[in-house]
């Protein structure tokens, strides 16, 4: 016997449960530059195959600098799962309800994406409550990219009794 248990085994040792989260806490997620590579397992991944994702030449005669990313290439930059926010609820998620996206300006193969997710809700029910979480994405220059949401149910901190 070693001693040791895969249930401590945690990137985040303390648990979070609903009501230890505040409005405008922030959880910034890594950076990623868009590259070919990631152009090519998002289309394999999709099935899009529209040739502006994946033809430089076909973007360049319509005038494009090159390869623009899909939509959801950029929304997926927001999934919590690439930051702490998951491993902190481990105990108390319930589910993740929705999650919507607004694309502000395009991204093209190159580009340095900096997505957070900001606490801008927190809607308390009886045993759970809704948290929920104003997304961005930056690219290199400043400019924001995408803005959306994600809200999740939690559960709150058992009480005694």
């Amino acid at each position: 016997m070693t001693g040791f248990d895969p249930r401590a085994h945690r990137l985040v040792a303390a648990q979070r449960w609903f009501e230890d989260f505040t409005l405008g806490e922030r959880f910034p997620l890594p950076s990623r530059t868009m590259t070919s590579g990631l152009f090519a397992a998002f289309q394999a991944a999709s099935g899009d195959n529209h040739p502006i994702h994946y033809d430089r030449d076909y973007c360049q005669a319509r005038g494009l600098p090159g390869m623009l990313a899909h939509g959801y290439q950029v929304a997926i930059q927001t999934a919590a799962g690439a930051g702490l926010f998951p491993h902190m609820v481990e105990d108390s998620l319930k589910a993740f309800l929705e999650q919507s996206s607004r694309f502000l300006a395009p991204v093209f193969e190159g580009d340095t994406l900096y997505p957070c997710l900001e606490v801008d809700e927190l809607s308390p029910n009886r045993s759970t409550g809704v948290v929920g979480l104003r997304s961005t994405v930056h690219n290199q220059r400043g400019v924001q990219v995408l803005e959306g949401r994600h809200r999740y149910l939690l559960r709150k901190r058992a009480t005694a009794g």
